[in-house]
């Protein structure tokens, strides 16, 4: 799911607030829905490119450089203002909902405030996560970014132009970050560059910003259509591609030679710190990577138990780690040509679970739902993904999937991939929190990794409950998708506290776990690039399960799963410590 993209843009979000002196702030105490209201509508002014993916046109044209000294500056002043208003309501005045948003507010405000004490900006750009990712997808006219009309095409370029800025900013960020010993790791460094060299190629007419050129809706006239073209061609040659080709000579030259041979940010200054607090932010708990290092290993042997189970069931002779191999290369799980038979594939997987659905959600989304391949630009480096669809509904979520080539393409996790993505996993818990009428408007675009992981990986465990998971090699698949998660609380830790290399990381996973060896290189240096993020998924799975299970032990005959879920799903995306306060006010109202 491409959430990661929200939560940078979330925590360097900012607008320039009035300051107030503490006796005008007395005298203008607005209502609490205002005070929400306000934060999410100045929130959108200088992040746009949340507002356009949540439908929200009014901020199209504009990409600010988030990497400024005085955006950064805006940011703090925006969350100590409101962190500052809070305290003018207390909870006695407040309902339950808006004592959990102004739970929340707070959490939001606190994070990111110690989000501005590190420099992970000084790494501005990798090969997972960074804004020109996103920006190509934008660019490919398939995405977000509406072109239905000449405004549209107009808003584009002016877009374009100002992330440009950001991109020569970020250059100048690694320049310092070179100074200072901030570089990303050279492996990683290798897998940008082939981006940015995409990106820088001349021939403007098959240039990835050229495709809304080619798609020009019926609507607009062809003098408007004469005009537009000859700007976006000009626009691509006199100006992406420069600006891509100078990016692109720098990161293989002078950046290559001062990245890094180690893995982990504690080879970075005051990395340590960073990753107790990437931990924190992630989690959303305060558990120490020890903690989550061991609990990673006793995950990993409960799984391994559990694929015994399989292997023995379906007869191979071998040990674990042979029978990974000979999953891994089945030719008889590699059953498809093309990349149609595959998206075909997971849409049979839709309908198998549409009439099971009713009977574990009493509360399911309206919002329309498709599946994709991943763009040619990126597949190579991509995992599978969700992007929501916007708010009112008139844009579908989407569940991206890579395929490379699809002769290779193995199926063994699939049905789990499908949860997990698509329904009942991102798809669902995204698209109710969007569509609610009780939520603020700034909960409906909130990301916290571990509940929203965590909800997709738990959903991962009701495949059999569905109609799914009925031939063993998709319930070895459910339980290596959830070995690929444990397996990330072990190397994840490992690689940035306890000295891993990326090649003892690389190996752990081959070892327990049946991915590709292409697929888990590119997870380890997923987690390289992002720090804590991998653990979110099963730290939160593990607390929802612990919830169902306390929910279930506590009400005997009273316990209704649908009931369960609405609660789970109902008050969207929020910290792990607010989702188990109100699952335990559940539970005591139900007795």
């Amino acid at each position: 799911m491409k959430k990661i993209l929200f939560l940078y843009l979330i925590t360097i979000s900012v607008i320039a607030c009035k300051k107030e002196t503490p006796e005008s702030a007395t005298k203008d105490i607005i209502p609490f829905a205002e005070l929400l209201d306000n934060y999410y509508e100045e929130g959108l002014k200088l992040n746009p490119l949340n507002a356009t993916m949540a439908g929200d046109n009014r901020y199209n044209d504009q990409f600010p450089d988030i990497l400024s000294p005085a955006y950064k500056a805006n940011v703090k002043e925006y969350y100590e203002s409101y962190k500052s208003q809070l305290s003018n309501y207390p909870d006695a005045s407040l309902s339950d909902t808006e004592k959990l948003s102004k739970a929340i507010l707070q959490w939001d405000c606190d994070i990111n405030l110690e989000a501005l004490t590190y420099k992970k900006d000084l790494m501005p750009i990798d090969q997972m996560w960074s804004p020109h990712l996103m920006f190509g997808q934008l660019a490919s006219g398939a995405s977000a970014q509406p072109f239905e009309t000449v405004e549209d095409y107009r808003n584009w370029e002016k877009r374009v132009d100002q992330y440009l800025v950001w991109l020569s900013s970020a250059q100048k960020n690694m320049k310092q970050g070179m100074e200072e010993g901030y570089t990303l790791p050279k492996s990683l460094i290798k897998k940008v560059i082939p981006q940015m060299e995409s990106m820088a190629k001349p021939d403007v007419t098959s240039h990835l910003f050229y495709t809304p050129i080619i798609n020009f809706p019926e609507s607009i006239s062809e003098e408007d259509q004469k005009a537009i073209t000859a700007d976006y061609i000009a626009m691509i040659q006199n100006k992406v591609i420069p600006a891509y080709r100078e990016i692109a000579d720098f990161m293989t030259k002078e950046y290559m030679e001062a990245g890094r041979d180690s893995s982990g940010y504690s080879d970075l200054p005051n990395g340590s710190d960073y990753y107790d607090f990437a931990i924190k932010y992630y989690t959303t708990t305060t558990m120490t990577a020890d903690k989550i290092h061991n609990l990673g290993l006793s995950e990993v042997a409960r799984i391994r138990t559990e694929m015994e189970k399989i292997k023995d069931e379906v007869g191979f002779k071998g040990d674990l780690k042979a029978f990974f191999d000979y999953v891994r290369t089945n030719k008889e799980l590699m059953p498809f040509s093309t990349p149609e038979e595959i998206i075909a594939n997971f849409n049979e997987m839709h309908a198998t679970i549409k009439p099971k659905v009713d009977e574990l959600f009493s509360l399911q989304p309206k919002t329309p739902f498709e599946v994709r391949r991943t763009e040619a630009f990126r597949e190579n480096s991509a995992s599978a993904e969700y992007n929501p669809g916007s708010l009112d509904g008139t844009r579908p979520g989407i569940f991206y999937t890579p395929i490379p080539d699809a002769s290779k393409y193995n199926v063994y996790s699939d049905e789990s991939l499908f949860l997990h993505e698509a329904i009942p996993g991102h798809h669902f818990q995204i698209s109710l929190t969007q569509e609610s009428t009780e939520l603020p408007q700034f909960r409906k675009t909130l990301w916290y990794s571990a509940y929203g992981e965590g909800w997709a990986l738990y959903t991962e465990s009701l495949g059999s409950e569905l109609g799914l998971y009925t031939d063993p090699y998709q319930l070895f698949g459910m339980l290596g998708a959830e070995m690929h998660r444990a397996v990330r609380l072990v190397v994840d830790t490992g690689i940035h506290t306890k000295g891993w290399s990326r090649e003892k990381a690389i190996a752990y996973c081959l070892d327990n776990e049946a991915e590709s060896e292409a697929g888990i290189i590119s997870e380890i240096e997923r987690y390289m690039a992002m720090p804590g993020q991998a653990l979110s998924y099963k730290i939160g799975q593990l607390k929802i399960r612990e919830l169902r299970a306390k929910a279930t032990e506590a009400l005997g005959d009273k316990f209704d799963i649908r009931e369960f879920h609405k609660e789970v799903l109902e008050t969207g995306c929020i910290p792990l410590a607010l989702l188990e306060d109100k699952i335990n006010t559940w539970i005591a109202s139900k007795k």
